[in-house]
């Protein structure tokens, strides 16, 4: 490992060495960039400022890079894919403003480790050259050429940090940024090479034989979808035959991503994911599929999809994703989703792009879960990392033509308090009849509770023993038995920013002995559930 870093970093040192050929004025292929622009955020970089995560930031002065920003808005500022917005808006402001700050980019390129990030870099060069017809090519030579310096050495960068480390979905930026370098200049075959001998690999730890991306995640699946799509245009203006395996992986992940959807046509929200819109959904897929397939398996890397009439259960049953690819993992092991027809009833809180909302929502209280003794299942490291989760993870599912059966369990519990946590649930009556049942083991009770996060659509009256929960029309009743039942205030991130909602929490009693084969005695704590629909 340290002999292999060290090899690494002598190549991009070598790469940053400047070539004595001559550079090209303008690149040889060009493609344009599909990714959907934001034109209000268009509108706020062209004046001067934009939103990252809710938050308003200046964009950098024109003689320096270096802002003191956070580490996750920094990747978003040095990646340019915001020239996806500014394109959106299409202004001759807006050209102005991404020629002027591509050309203040390459002035004043900041020292700063994450700009150099391979999948920040691809991702940068693949910006440049899918927007250069709309901010570069009428630019005057002098700048084009300065452009072209700068892929051609960024993309030598790129060839020398290859194999990549795991980054998850991100890998994929980094192959096309180097797929991009080649586009521009050709005739460096050892990009191309490298692209070659690296590509496949990259699919092989990232897609499961299942189709679901390593990530564990909806967004994670949106993503691979969009960055093999995109490769594939290029391949198009390459004119150069799209390889095989490009084409068989889009067909095996385009019915995953169709898969994560409720019935209004969003993501579940897992793992980092937020909702999209179903137009995102749409745009991507009808570019990457030929068929409108969804996966049909009831198992997809570890989240259980049920469905029973017009009601959809998502379940997270498996840890968090391996070191790598858990850069967006949530603490959520166990956690569900609940829908019925195009009405999300209960879901996970959802996710943010940076700071300490970010972190609020990883942990195990913004999921559907048994909280123990306000812990989460799973710790996350000061790298962004998940540093401990569950070491055993069980799911069994059992199912007729009327209903569906879930045993889970995790020991996540177990090395803070010394307790396992298993979940029962089940599905009926034509999916309008969720029970659920939790329950705790350990050497004495735990304070836990049991969180519900009910959808900011849906309206919550608490009456005397139920909570009553209004969903367009339809109307279903929460009731439980075993804790102490009550309703709190909520947020939900699911959809790009805070909104207030509201949250059924299930408080713990004590709990009882019970006889175990393995010890004489333990304790249980155990609540029942129920959610049902109230006919009309």
């Amino acid at each position: 490992m340290f002999w292999s870093d060290c090899w690494r970093r002598l190549k991009v040192a070598f790469a940053h060495v400047p070539l004595r050929r001559k550079a090209s004025v303008y690149p040889v292929f060009l493609y344009r960039d599909t990714g959907q622009g934001d034109i209000e955020q268009g509108i706020r970089l062209a004046n001067g400022h934009f939103v990252f995560d809710g938050r308003s930031y200046r964009l950098p002065a024109r003689t320096t890079w270096a802002e003191p920003w956070p580490a996750d808005v920094k990747r978003w500022v040095y990646s340019f894919v915001w020239l996806r917005d500014l394109q959106a808006l299409g202004s001759n402001e807006a050209r102005l403003t991404a020629r002027t700050l591509i050309a203040s980019w390459i002035a004043h390129t900041p020292h700063d480790p994450i700009a150099q990030e391979a999948p920040v870099l691809g991702q940068r060069l693949a910006s440049w050259l899918g927007h250069y017809e709309f901010c570069l090519l009428t630019a005057k030579d002098v700048l084009q050429k300065q452009v072209m310096e700068v892929i051609r050495r960024d993309g030598r960068v790129l060839a020398a940090l290859l194999p990549l480390p795991p980054h998850g979905w991100r890998g994929l930026l980094a192959l096309r940024g180097l797929l991009a370098a080649f586009m521009a200049v050709p005739d460096q075959e050892g990009f191309f090479l490298r692209y070659q001998r690296y590509f496949p690999h990259e699919l092989e730890r990232l897609i499961g034989a299942d189709g679901v991306v390593a990530d564990r995640s909806p967004e994670a699946q949106f993503q691979a979808v969009q960055e093999l799509s995109s490769m594939i245009a290029m391949f198009n203006a390459l004119q150069l035959p799209v390889p095989p395996l490009m084409s068989t992986t889009l067909a095996r992940i385009c019915p995953v991503l169709r898969a994560f959807c409720h019935g209004d046509g969003c993501l579940a929200v897992f793992n980092g994911a937020t909702e999209r819109t179903e137009d995102d959904l749409a745009r991507v897929l009808e570019r990457a599929e030929r068929y409108k397939v969804i996966a049909s398996s009831v198992s997809m890397g570890g989240f259980i999809r049920l469905t029973l009439g017009q009601s959809l259960l998502f379940v997270d049953a498996a840890p968090p994703p391996s070191l790598g690819h858990d850069r967006d993992a949530h603490a959520g092991t166990l956690s569900f989703e609940f829908s019925h027809h195009c009405h999300r009833l209960l879901v996970n809180c959802g996710a943010s792009l940076g700071g300490a909302w970010k972190q609020a929502m990883r942990e195990s209280a913004a999921h559907n879960v048994l909280v123990a003794d306000d812990l989460s299942s799973s710790d996350f490291g000061r790298d962004g990392h998940v540093s401990r989760r569950p070491s055993q993870v069980e799911c069994q599912h059992r199912s007729n033509d009327e209903a569906h059966w879930l045993d889970l369990s995790h020991n996540g519990y177990y090395p803070s308090l010394g307790a396992t946590w298993s979940r029962q649930l089940y599905l009926g009556q034509n999916g309008e009849d969720l029970r659920g049942c939790d329950i705790i083991e350990g050497e004495r009770d735990v304070r836990f509770i049991v969180r519900f996060h009910v959808h900011p659509d849906v309206r919550v009256v608490q009456e005397e023993c139920d909570i009553i929960l209004h969903a367009g029309e339809e109307i279903w009743r929460f009731c439980q038995a075993g804790g102490m039942l009550s309703v709190g205030d909520d947020v939900y991130l699911g959809r790009g920013h805070p909104e207030p909602s509201r949250q059924i929490v299930i408080a713990s009693r004590g709990g009882r002995d019970v006889q175990t084969d393995d010890k004489p005695h333990k304790r249980q704590q155990k609540v029942s559930w129920m959610l049902e629909r109230v006919p009309a």
